[in-house]
């Protein structure tokens, strides 16, 4: 994904009320483009010298300017988001390796949906998810952890500057528990 290729794809879009010229459509190329140039090896130079953290996730921004910031994220296993939404920003993904699972607030409930390598998903505003890696499985039975992290590639825009946290409560709805300031994917690790 170079400069010239997101540039590209910045056009004024017919949904006025969005907070940004770029639409979901636009994030999923964009994030498509960086998965791309993550597996020919064009971020290796922003990779942890001693490899990928295999106890935490790690993020690394791969492009940012006043409309989009590009991450590259590993994910391990037993590491949450947290039900969580990304405030004012549309978001996007693209699996790079292994798999996501995401469980995501339909209005009533908790749904979940697996996304593998080559998936993609978008946030629309308003959209209250929880990520994980999903186990890797191989004929029905799940592979141990030394597999590596999952990566993927995500776009918001216009760029995070806050997600709100969610608890679903007993009588089956969402409850905002807090809203942090934040420039960074995913927020805190749980």
């Amino acid at each position: 994904m170079t400069t010239a290729s997101v540039l590209d794809l910045r056009r004024p879009s017919s949904a006025g009320s969005l907070p940004t010229r770029l639409r979901l459509p636009d994030l999923l190329r964009i994030t498509d483009e960086g998965a791309d140039d993550a597996l020919h090896g064009r971020f290796d130079h922003l990779l942890p010298k001693g490899g990928l953290p295999t106890d935490e996730r790690w993020a690394t921004r791969i492009h940012a300017d006043d409309e989009l910031d590009v991450w590259l994220i590993s994910w391990v296993p037993d590491k949450s988001t947290e039900l969580h939404d990304h405030c004012g920003s549309l978001g996007a993904l693209t699996v790079l390796s292994g798999s996501l699972r995401e469980y995501r607030w339909d209005g009533s409930q908790l749904v979940r949906r697996r996304l593998d390598a080559g998936d993609q998903a978008g946030f629309p505003l308003g959209w209250v998810h929880d990520v994980m890696r999903a186990p890797v499985k191989v004929s029905g039975a799940p592979l141990p952890a030394e597999i590596g992290p999952t990566l993927s590639v995500h776009a918001y825009s216009p760029p995070l500057t806050a997600m709100s946290y969610y608890e679903v409560t007993q009588g089956n709805t969402l409850r905002r528990s807090r809203t942090i300031l934040t420039d960074e994917p995913e927020g805190p690790a749980a």
